[in-house]
Order: C-alpha cells, then structure tokens, then sequence
C-alpha cells in the first residue's frame, strides 16, 4: 500500500537528519496517515479512505466529503476517490434543484 493521502495527494518528502556535528544523513517525512470513514449524504452510504490528518480537517472545514469531492481537483484525487467524485455528481445532476427560500 503506498503512502499517499487519496484525497490530497500527500506523499513522504525526503530531506535530512542533522546531527550535533552537523552531518547530513538522508532521511524521509511521511505523512500522518489515517484508516478513515466519511459518510456520503449524496450516496447514502460510508466511504472508508486511507487519509492525512490535514485532509480530515479539509474535509470538515468545506463541509462533508461530498462538499470536498465536489472541489477537489480531479489530477490530486486517487482512481477511488475520482470514481467517488463522479458518481456524487451524476447523483446530484439527477436530482433537482432546491430552491432557496
């Protein structure tokens, strides 16, 4: 399983550890990730994705998954999210729209 974020694309970055004698060793930062479910209100039902935890705070900020998919460019989302996007917008041009009052 690789370690890359399916909804920002966050992947390990290399750089160095410095020691006290400033020796540069390399060395890689991988990205804090997290087995996740969101719940789809589009789809009616739970979505489980492997994500960063800046992601999760993404996806409440903007308002649900949904909301998030919707935005999200589709070059940064992976092959299972992409579908996501797509089949929540097929939902959503089938339904009509609500009028706000």
């Amino acid at each position: 399983m690789s370690r890359r974020c399916e909804l920002t694309s966050k992947a390990p970055q290399v750089g160095h550890k410095v020691s006290h004698s400033n020796i540069k060793t390399k060395r890689r930062f991988l990205p804090n990730l997290c087995n996740v479910t969101f719940i789809s209100d589009a789809l009616g039902r739970n979505v489980r994705l492997r994500v960063s935890t800046n992601a999760i705070k993404s996806v409440d900020h903007n308002g649900g998954l949904d909301a998030f998919l919707i935005k999200a460019r589709a070059e940064n989302l992976s092959p299972r999210a992409l579908e996501l996007k797509r089949a929540i917008e097929k939902k959503q041009a089938g339904e009509p729209a609500k009028k706000a009052s």
